[in-house]
Formats: C-alpha cells, structure tokens, sequence
C-alpha cells in the first residue's frame, strides 16, 4: 500500500522500489506503467467493488469527482451502458474508422428515425470508435517497409563496435531521348525577366513546363532536395500573373488575384519572400511573409499579391470563415515539401488540401494547387489526394536528378550502452576526417543535435588529432591560409571562446546561440576553404547554404520538449542536412554519412533510397479537425462529415493499405460501408 508502518502516505519513489522488491527487481517496465497508470488503477478497482452497493458506489464517485477524475468516470458509466445494451466486444479490438453507418437510399426513413432517437440520447451508437488505438504511435517515424532493396554496388563490413553500408552515388547520366534544356528565350518576353540572367531551365523544369506554364491543372513535382523545384513553382505563378496582364499595355491587376506559397519553417519562408520578391518586383508585385512572427493589417493584405506562410498559419487563415475578402481572391496554392503529411504536423496540410478543394467544388471558383516534394515511393497516393491527373501533371524524379548525386554511408552502431554509443562515434567521426579531409583534401559539416555537443565533438576531434599526431594532414600546408584563421581569431573580435580555441586548427563550430558576427566569420571562413571541418547544428541547414563535400549526421537522436524523452530525428531534417552534401560547381558527387544504432539503419535505408512509403496521420487530429469544419459550417450533417473524409490522404490511403489502417477483410460483407471513388 501507499502508507508506511506509522501510517503516513508513502512517497512515490518508495512505492516504486517496494513494487520492483516485490518482482524481484524483473520487471522494470511493468513497475513503470503501474506507477504511470496508478490513479486508474486505484479509482477503477473501488469502483468496481462497490458495483453491488448504490450508495457505495455514489460516495466513490462524489469521491473521485472531488479528486479530478470527473473524465475517468464518465469513460466508466459509458463502457458500463454499453455493457448493458448488449454491446459485449474485445476492449483491445482496434476498431476502423470507416465502420460508420451510411444512410442509402432504401432506408432513408429508417435512418431518419434512428437519428431522431440518438438526438434523445436512447439509443447508443452500433459501435464506438477509440481514435487513440488508430493513432500510429511512432508519429513520423513510422517505418511501413519490411525490407530495404539497396542498388548495385552496396556493400556491408563490419568493425568492432559498428557496421557500415555503403551505397554508390546514382548515375548522372542524361538520357538520350530527353529533350535539351529549354533557353529562356523561348519563353514569352515579359515571362522571362522572371527568371533573370537564367540563360535555360535545367532539366526538371523543361520537363515541367509545359504543366507548369502552358496548363491549369493541379501539379505534383517530387524531386531532390536542391534540383530546382521552386522555379516550377515560379513558372506556375507567372502563368497565374499572365492571366491578370493586359497584352497591349503589359499592365497587370493588382488587385484581381492572390497566389500564396507555403513552407514548412519560418527560415524558409524568409527565405523565399527573399527569393520571390526580388524576382516579381519587376512586375510590380508584391510578395510578403505571413507568419506566427509576422502579421499583416488588412491594409498589407489587400497590397500584396504572394503571401509566403507556413502551413499551421495558412490553416488558421481559412478557418476564420468571418474575413474571406482576401482567401476568395486565392487563385494559386503552391506547398513546398508535402513529403511532410508523414510528419505530425502532416494533418495541417490534409485540412488545408481537402478544404481548398471542397470549396472550389461548392463555390465553382478554380484554385489551383502545386505539390512539391522530396522523391518517394507512394507518389501516386498524394497525387490523387491533390486531384492531380497522373497522365500529364504528375512528375517523379529520382536521385540521379540530383545536382551533385549523393553516395550514401550508413554506420550502425551495435553496442547497446550509451556511453560506449558516443565514444564509437567520436571515433568514427574522427576515422571519417582523416579519410575524407586528410587524405582526400575534402571539406566536411558534422551535424549534431545539441549546442553544447558542437564544441564537445570538435574539441574531441582536435584532440585525438594532436594526440596521434595527425593534425599536420587536416591543417593546410599553405602559411597563408593559416595565417587568415590566426588573424581572424585575435583581429576578427570573435567572443565565442570555444571557437577561439578551434578555428587555428581547421576547425570551427557553428549554432543559433553565437553572435551573429562570430557566424558570419565561420560561414565566410569556411566558404572560403580555411576551415576544413565545421561542427554544427541542424539551422546550418535550414537557414544557410553551405554545402561542403562530406556531410555527417553525428547519432539521430534529439531532445524533444514536448513529449519529455529523446526522438528520432524527423525525415525531413534527415533530407535537409544531406542536402548540403556536394557543391555542384566542384565536385561530381557529395557524400552523406548518417552515424546512427543498429536498430535503426533499416529505416534511414529505406528513407534515403525511396523506399519509405509516406502515410497519414490524420488520425491523431481528426477530432480537431472535424470540429474546425463544423464551426466553419463546411459540416452540418454526418453525410457532409464522411463525405469531408473522402478528400483526405487518409482516406486513399485507408483503401491502398487497409491492413495498416485497420480496415481489413471483417469489413468486406458490411452492407453499411459505402466506397465513394
């Protein structure tokens, strides 16, 4: 019990060693979820006592009402009721979420008296659905590919402590029968300006153009990270303007339309206001940041013609039904990385997707939608969520596109202690230097997940180095550039001490909690070639373009706040810090290495060689996202509600991978399921 021999109230601690003592210190996990779930256990076991006695149980539930378990109470009374209408059933049964009854067209009576008698709270739904059992609760890691097919030329050897897979860079090689790159000049005069001193379009974008520039329907561009998929955004968007422009006069109207583009981070939509306004200027267009940080007054709005957002901005928007003045004006969606439905914010955009899209139905005013992504394998599925036609508006390329293609290195650590996992791959990172910037006189990014550990990895890194004496292999024989690094640190006024100590010896660190003037040096100094190895955080990658020859991706555990434990880095950090592997200008291929444990390479396998199949995590939001659309009047009845699933990712992909879903085969002869195409 939770009272001592002096019959004071034990503290939770000592509960937990006495329950540990009492399975003979076996069965950790169990301890843990009894003392999780101990309020449950407690209040759920009195009340079950205190079945056969009314007054009994009355005190237990004013009791439990008073210590702020009103929730658990009422969850008690409904599985009891249920129980009592003869709705006996296995409690762990995960229950799909299709196993709604439809009204058709022979019962439309029946159903009408039916609903009429559960408004009176007398009858009780056939069946409950638990959304939480639905839930994927691995979140954006959930790995749905049971073996990895590598390409030709894969090996695998093992050391002590860790293995390594290596993965040959694509080819780059052009197909013969692809057209030549578009030039510029082909395009209308007043388009091309857009475009600036582009002499041509590269090879995705005179693929695309045609869909992109010549055509209305909605667009899906998976390609890799950094081929140049935002210029197809671009030619959609001076197709839009070119509807607005007067031919004779070359006048635009201003005023007539608006495009929005949406972009998963902050740095990124900063980035692309940057990147747009510079080029639509000429136009005299518009372009501004609409974010959690940056609001506009109506006054903005109505002056600006693309609005760059992040999704959750975006969704808040169009669910405020009072102001659609400006959402009406809509007349092109452009979202870049939509690979992140994956993610946990992935519900977002099926709410911004399938609301667009039922609109345009409703109201008969076209919107246009762009999807693009990073390459995967399912890119069927988010076409059809996009209502995108696969014969001509859908474009899949692999990673031989890529500007520089990437050779791929995956280390799996198996030794299972912690202690033991860091030292390996500090050993493994210090292995990689000498090999790729001793020997091979390359440059490299070492991404690690925590500030402290920037300057903890270098440090450990220059120490090794001065220990086996090897340092003369990583700093440049040249006097002079070792002179830069000296004046930089004592003239530079740098102030991060940490970096004073690093930066002689061909080493910098680099995060958000650095001055900006000490960055700015490191960024320069290792554009520049002085610095050969730079230790940094995941920003590095989203916010700055600094490509180096060898990037690393030190372990792919973070700390995550919100959910108090460590979790796998998301996917789409993963592509972006292999992103700045390989500077197109220099060299023919870059190469990625991802440190990470055993148990996980299979994942990051199938992530990086197309092989991971992209699924939805509406399921996790769909309370929320239903009571959005019933407050927007979108949803007034539970046809309007199911038909409003029918135009999420959810949903095809519930009919591609019923199984995964639970929706499997003890649903086929269920007369009430209906199938809308």
């Amino acid at each position: 019990t939770g009272i001592d021999e002096d019959g004071e109230e034990k503290d939770l601690r000592e509960i937990e060693n006495d329950l540990m003592e009492a399975f003979d210190f076996d069965q950790p996990e169990l301890v843990s979820k009894l003392v999780l779930n101990r309020d449950k256990i407690l209040w759920v076991t009195k009340w079950r006592r205190a079945s056969e006695d009314p007054a009994a149980r009355a005190a237990v539930e004013r009791e439990m009402i008073a210590e702020g378990h009103r929730r658990m109470l009422m969850e008690l009374r409904s599985r009891e009721a249920a129980d009592e209408g003869d709705l006996h059933r296995d409690r762990k049964m995960k229950v799909d979420l299709k196993d709604l009854a439809l009204p058709t067209a022979d019962n439309d009576d029946t159903t009408q008296g039916a609903s009429n008698e559960m408004r009176e709270g007398s009858l009780q739904p056939k069946r409950l659905v638990n959304l939480n059992n639905l839930v994927f609760e691995q979140g954006n890691h959930l790995m749905t590919n049971p073996s990895v097919k590598l390409p030709p030329g894969s090996t695998k050897r093992p050391f002590q402590g860790y293995e390594e897979i290596h993965v040959p860079a694509p080819s780059n090689k052009r197909n013969p029968n692809d057209p030549a790159d578009m030039s510029t000049s082909e395009m209308p005069e007043w388009a091309r300006i857009g475009f600036g001193k582009s002499s041509k379009l590269n090879r995705i974008q005179t693929k695309c153009y045609p869909s992109a520039f010549e055509d209305d329907g909605n667009m899906l561009i998976c390609a890799p990270t950094g081929s140049g998929k935002t210029n197809v955004a671009m030619l959609a968007m001076l197709r839009e303007i070119g509807k607005y422009r007067n031919p004779e006069t070359g006048e635009i109207d201003l005023d007539a339309f608006k495009i929005v583009y949406i972009a998963p981070l902050k740095a990124l939509v900063q980035e692309q206001v940057g990147n747009f306004g510079a080029r639509l200027k000429v136009y005299g267009i518009k372009v501004a940041e609409l974010t959690g940080d940056r609001q506009l007054t109506k006054q903005q709005i109505a002056e600006t013609q693309v609005i760059v957002t992040t999704p959750e901005k975006w969704d808040v928007i169009t669910r405020k039904a009072t102001d659609l003045s400006y959402t009406n004006l809509v007349r092109l969606i452009c979202i870049d990385e939509i690979h992140l439905l994956h993610d946990d914010r992935g519900p977002v955009l099926e709410n911004i997707v399938s609301r667009t899209i039922r609109r345009c139905e409703s109201t008969g005013d076209p919107v246009r939608i762009v999807g693009l992504s990073a390459t995967l394998p399912n890119y069927r599925d988010v076409a059809s969520f996009l209502r995108v036609d696969t014969t001509k508006d859908l474009f899949h390329f692999d990673g031989s596109f890529r500007p520089c293609p990437l050779k791929q290195e995956f280390i799996g650590v198996t030794d299972k202690k912690a202690i033991k996992q860091l030292k390996i791959m500090n050993d493994v990172c210090y292995a990689k230097v000498l090999d790729h910037v001793g020997k091979q006189n390359n440059q490299m990014l070492i991404f690690v997940h925590s500030r402290k550990e920037t300057a903890k990895t270098a440090r450990y890194i220059r120490d090794k180095l001065l220990e086996e004496e090897t340092i003369g292999q990583i700093l440049s024989s040249d006097a002079a550039s070792r002179e830069v690094l000296r004046e930089e640190v004592e003239k530079g006024g740098i102030t991060d001490q940490d970096l004073k100590d690093l930066m002689p010896y061909g080493i910098g660190i680099h995060h958000a909690g650095m001055s900006r003037l000490d960055r700015t040096s490191v960024e320069d100094t290792f554009s520049d070639g002085y610095l050969k190895v730079l230790v940094c955080t995941a920003t590095l990658a989203w916010g700055v373009n600094l490509p180096a020859h060898t990037v690393i991706i030190k372990g792919t555990q973070i700390y995550s706040p919100e959910k108090g434990s460590w979790v796998e880095l998301s996917p789409q950090d993963v592509l972006q810090m292999l992103g700045r592997a390989g500077r197109p200008q220099y060299d023919t291929y870059g190469e990625g290495i991802i440190i990470t444990t055993q148990s996980e390479i299979q994942y990051y396998l199938s992530l990086l060689n197309q092989q991971l199949p992209i699924e939805s995590q509406f399921i996790s939001k769909l309370a929320d996202s239903l009571n959005a659309e019933v407050v927007l009047g979108n949803i007034r009845t539970r046809d309007d509600a199911i038909e409003w699933l029918g135009y999420t990712y959810l949903y095809i992909r519930m009919l591609r991978s019923p199984g995964l879903y639970h929706v499997g085969a003890e649903y086929e002869g269920d007369e009430r399921l209906e199938l809308s195409g």
